[in-house]
């Protein structure tokens, strides 16, 4: 029989501490239900008396399939238990389960507690047995254990063994710093499998050294059976172990899939990308494109040959397929590109055209050319799109640009950006004008604010990303632009631009993302 190993999921605690990260209650809620949708057994919604938001969340039962769990500290030293207001906050909690966070490492015990190892014991004991008591599940994140079992590893397993014979359902052991190497944790679980059964073990993983996720599969190796982490391995200094990654590996890797089981099920593992870049979409920041299995170029190959090896074998450049974890794959155009690559991109645009098609060739000799003048269509494939419909005849003519103006001064004592477009959609001329916090942002401003007829369809653009590299040096220097934007459905979409004057290439862009938007939502001209 396979082992069952349980999810638990720690991105509205752990996770917040990100910089820059903070859920409100209607955030947290969202990410619960992305959770529960996903299948993890565990939530920890926060920290109950922490602040006013996961006051909040606690005050009300939650209806999930996963045990909902709030967090905090073992009883202060020197206190009873009833006279303990932090104790007393998480019995009260609606929470099915608490997570207590008790220190494993002496070190710890001493400067960031103040009392002796005996009375750390017995805060770890009173709050496991009083919480159980009270009929929750309890579960004890043994904090900075790898270091501490280095140090003093007969106490730190004290406090482990404190934990569970106080009932302890799970005794987390905590890489806290993030520092401990895969083949330390693998040693040290699977010493810790001969004190506390495997079945009651569970890792949480830093990711100071990048190998936060390596980590939590050496302690699934050594006999631990629950994983802590967040999604997109999101946590503070360099992150939690990602989740994500941890759950594409147990369901695909034959290695892990043949002897272990989760309650994340092929159809629940295929919405692993939606529910990654969907949680991202939430904090209103750009999915990492390299993010193994879910990221955008997780599937993706640039190079001609490797482009015609995967056009008649997917299997010779992925390691699983890429819609097994909802993620698609993705054949770039380059200077680099070949005949296959064109190909399998427009058969991805669903342009159906014929290899022997002459106007291929035309096609990939534009291509090159543009690269060799500054313009990147692998990170911009809405541009890309609109080229090769150009180059097929196919793209409805919107309207065209008679001029455009760009003002930049100072008024006021204050930096002001004006800008003026005038186009001509049919027999109507529009002018627009524009204020923004910049050249760029004035043009955005003023091109979107009338096109007439095509109006409603590009209100809900936004222009998120701006990225400019200058490519050969000097004031006079060929700059490219790359611009992100996105739509009320979170779509988004990357068009480029390329001139001597950063102005012009920030239009050219600009221009590209609003004829993709009117032609990838069927507007005919």
């Amino acid at each position: 029989m396979k082992t069952r190993l349980y999810l638990f999921d720690t991105t509205l605690r752990d996770g917040q501490q990100t910089p820059g990260v903070t859920f409100s209650l209607d955030d947290k809620l969202v990410i619960i239900d992305m959770l529960d949708q996903l299948g993890v057994d565990y939530i920890e919604g926060g920290y109950p008396g922490g602040n006013p938001t996961d006051n909040e969340l606690f005050a009300t039962e939650r209806n999930t399939r996963a045990t909902f769990t709030a967090f905090g500290m073992t009883k202060r030293a020197g206190r009873s238990v009833s006279n303990d207001p932090g104790l007393q906050t998480l019995l009260q909690a609606k929470a099915k389960a608490i997570c207590f966070v008790a220190k494993s490492w002496d070190y710890h015990v001493r400067v960031a507690l103040g009392c002796t190892n005996e009375d750390n014991l017995d805060s770890i004991t009173d709050s496991v047995s009083t919480a159980k008591t009270a009929g929750k599940e309890v579960l004890v994140d043994c904090e900075h254990f790898f270091d501490g079992y280095k140090a003093n590893p007969a106490y730190a397993t004290a406090c482990a063994k404190a934990a569970f014979d106080a009932g302890a359902r799970w005794v987390v052991l905590c890489d806290t710093n993030g520092g401990t190497q895969p083949s330390e944790i693998s040693e040290i679980v699977r010493t810790m499998t001969k004190i506390i059964p495997g079945a009651n073990l569970g890792i949480h993983a830093h990711n100071d050294t990048e190998q936060a996720v390596a980590n939590s599969l050496a302690a699934v190796e050594a006999g631990a059976c629950q994983i802590q982490g967040t999604l997109n391995g999101i946590g503070e200094r360099c992150g939690n172990a990602n989740l994500v990654s941890i759950i594409g590996t147990l369901g695909l890797k034959p290695h892990y899939a043949a002897r272990f089981e989760t309650g994340i099920d092929a159809t629940r593992l295929t919405e692993l990308t939606t529910i990654s870049r969907g949680f991202d979409e939430l904090l209103n920041r750009a999915p990492n494109a390299q993010a193994p299995y879910v990221g955008k170029s997780a599937f993706a190959t640039k190079a001609g040959i490797h482009a015609s090896a995967l056009a008649k074998e997917p299997e010779t450049y992925e390691h699983v397929k890429p819609e097994s974890v909802g993620n698609n794959r993705r054949i770039l155009v380059s200077d680099q590109a070949g005949k296959s690559n064109l190909l399998a991109e427009l058969k991805r645009i669903k342009l159906d055209v014929q290899k022997d098609d002459p106007r291929l060739d035309q096609l990939l000799r534009e291509v090159k050319e543009r690269e060799n003048n500054g313009y990147s269509y692998d990170g911009a494939d809405a541009s890309f799109e609109l080229l090769a419909r150009r180059s097929l005849g196919n793209v409805p003519h919107y309207f065209d640009v008679e001029s455009f103006q760009v003002n930049v001064g100072q008024r006021d004592g204050k930096m002001y950006s004006e800008a003026h477009v005038k186009v001509k959609v049919g027999a109507e001329s529009l002018i627009s004008a524009g204020e923004g916090n910049g050249p760029v942002s004035a043009l955005d401003i003023a091109l979107r604010k009338d096109l007439g007829k095509y109006q409603r369809y590009i209100e809900d653009m936004d222009l998120v990303d701006y990225k400019v590299r200058i490519l050969n040096g000097g004031t006079g220097a060929t700059t490219r632009v790359l611009i992100e934007s996105r739509d009320a459905k979170g779509e988004r979409w990357f068009t480029v631009g390329v001139s001597p004057n950063i102005v012009e290439a920030s239009f050219q862009a600009l221009l590209d993302a609003i004829i993709f938007k009117l032609l990838r939502d069927g507007v005919t001209a």
